[in-house]
């Protein structure tokens, strides 16, 4: 090796070590995803992934975890950038200066899924809300992720929204993602509230029907963030940048607009910027 090839590698390395982290030449071709697991249980990510390592010749380490825990792993640096929907939590990562911005990537909406047979009488209520007090009255068991996610912190509001305090014995809560907790809805014949891309993507597998739907208070929005390299040197600004450039590119926007139609003849997400969600419907 040439000797001011030499030297260099010797003053990344100090550099590297100087700020607490152990750098090494293939740290820059590496990104840690942090997301959420209805990101991953729909499907999506394995649809865009490819493309972008392909693309980048960066490699994607992938977390799937709820919400609460990806911002977790971003606070202490172990992830790169993060794909979450939690706004209020996602805000307050950026407010402590974790995050620079929110980038908004896609949508979806939150819907309660149930056994067929409706025992709650609650198909086609148009609020999740007035849908809850109602099962909450007979007592049919609801199954909550209860695990800190995006989802479970949306159904937690939905909760006090409708001035009611889940407890008992038909109120359990899985600790699992979006895709285990439906499984345990399904078997139990009990409802839950989840994300529209992970119940399509997951109902075939399912004994659960959408029974309330299209609450304009439920939309489901997710935003990726890249971590503060102020709060944390080591992590890959520049793959997280590359990451989110090609998340809102619109190739990908389209890619994401499209995703589902052909598998479940609806698309799963709606890309960003656009303002409706009707097309998330299935006849």
């Amino acid at each position: 090796m040439p000797h001011r090839q030499l030297l260099l590698s010797w003053i990344l390395i100090y550099l590297a070590t100087a700020v607490g982290c152990e750098w090494s030449p293939e740290q820059d071709n590496k990104l840690v995803l942090a997301t959420t697991t209805s990101a991953r249980d729909s499907g999506l990510l394995d649809a865009i992934l490819p493309g972008f390592e392909n693309k980048t010749g960066i490699e994607v380490e992938v977390i799937a975890v709820g919400t609460g825990q990806a911002l977790t792993l971003g606070r202490r640096g172990d992830a790169d950038v993060l794909l979450t929907h939690a706004p209020s939590a996602e805000n307050k990562f950026v407010a402590d200066g974790y995050a620079d911005q929110r980038h908004i990537i896609m949508s979806n909406d939150f819907l309660l899924a149930g056994p067929e047979s409706d025992p709650a009488s609650i198909k086609n209520t148009p609020h999740i809300g007035a849908a809850m007090q109602k099962m909450v009255k007979k007592e049919i068991p609801f199954i909550s992720r209860g695990d800190q996610s995006g989802t479970h912190l949306r159904e937690q509001q939905a909760w006090r929204d409708c001035g009611i305090s889940p407890a008992g014995a038909w109120y359990i809560e899985a600790g699992s993602g979006m895709a285990a907790t439906l499984r345990m809805a399904s078997e139990m014949q009990a409802h839950t509230l989840c994300d529209r891309g992970t119940f399509l993507a997951q109902r075939d597998n399912l004994k659960l029907a959408i029974l309330c739907q299209h609450d304009p208070n439920m939309k489901n929005e997710y935003a990726a963030m890249i971590v503060s390299q102020a709060k944390h040197p080591h992590v890959n600004f520049r793959a997280a940048q590359q990451f989110v450039d090609f998340l809102t590119s619109p190739d990908i926007q389209e890619v994401i607009g499209k995703f589902g139609i052909a598998q479940y003849g609806t698309p799963l997400f709606v890309p960003t910027g656009h303002d409706s969600l009707k097309e998330l419907t299935r006849p």
